[in-house]
């Protein structure tokens, strides 16, 4: 089985963290590969951002179409998901997506913990998306963030335990979501600190990808043609006739 994950920023460190957590929970036999946006922002913050990732995540997906068996949006918030899941013939995942599905079998209420609140805006959009909003017990997310994305969970890493001590003894969260690409793979180091499940979204979508594309055939949705204007031939071609 083949799975791309598509870090929605333009960070190689962040993308090589993410895709070493992937291939840390995949199981065997499954091929990881991780790719950047082909083009955007270095880290996605805002509702800008977020919608400037959304295209650039697409544009990833078409890149590699036909290589891969799942794939999963590695960015907190999911850009772009809706749409893939439209156009695209196999199964995709966010991590947003898989993080909140995963916590509600964790637990009746969990809670977001991330490096920085300028995410919250964006996370609860999302959670509201997905029609979970009741089942979070909240938010704790450290100050603003203006550093190398690649290095934010270790330099954060004490910070970011106060935080899941908080979202436990506070907030009462029987689950915590570790929410952002940049903390992928922090979930382990944390998790003996912590007396509640830590979720990593991209260990958990990873996962449920394999479990999705062993349970959804491969095949192409039906769709309206249309002539797509001003973006690549492989995006392009998702519009095309199959």
């Amino acid at each position: 089985m083949r799975i791309l994950v598509v870090n929605s920023n333009t960070t190689p460190s962040v993308t090589e963290r993410i895709g070493a957590a992937a291939r840390a929970m995949a199981s065997p036999g499954t091929e990881i590969l991780a790719v950047s946006a082909p083009f955007g922002l270095p880290l996605i913050v805002t509702r800008a951002d977020w919608l400037v990732a959304g295209p650039a995540t697409l544009a990833a997906l078409a890149d590699h179409r036909g290589s891969y068996d799942a794939a999963v949006i590695a960015c907190f918030g999911d850009p772009g998901l809706d749409a893939a899941k439209e156009l695209l013939e196999v199964p995709v995942l966010g991590i947003s997506e898989a993080a909140f599905h995963a916590a509600c079998m964790l637990g009746r209420r969990f809670g977001v913990v991330s490096f920085t609140a300028a995410l919250r805006p964006m996370f609860e959009e999302c959670l509201a998306h997905h029609g979970l909003t009741a089942r979070c017990a909240g938010f704790r997310m450290g100050p603003a963030f203006s550093g190398d994305p690649g290095t934010v969970a270790e330099e954060r890493l004490e910070l970011l335990a106060g935080l899941c001590a908080d979202s436990v003894e506070q907030d009462g969260a029987e689950a915590i979501i570790l929410a952002g690409g940049p903390l992928a793979g922090l979930a382990p180091l944390l998790q003996p600190h912590v007396a509640v499940p830590l979720i990593d979204g991209t260990q958990a979508a990873v996962r449920l990808a394999e479990a999705m594309a062993g349970l959804v055939p491969r095949s192409p949705r039906s769709h309206r043609v249309r002539a797509l204007t001003g973006f690549g031939p492989a995006v392009t071609s998702l519009y095309a006739a199959r």
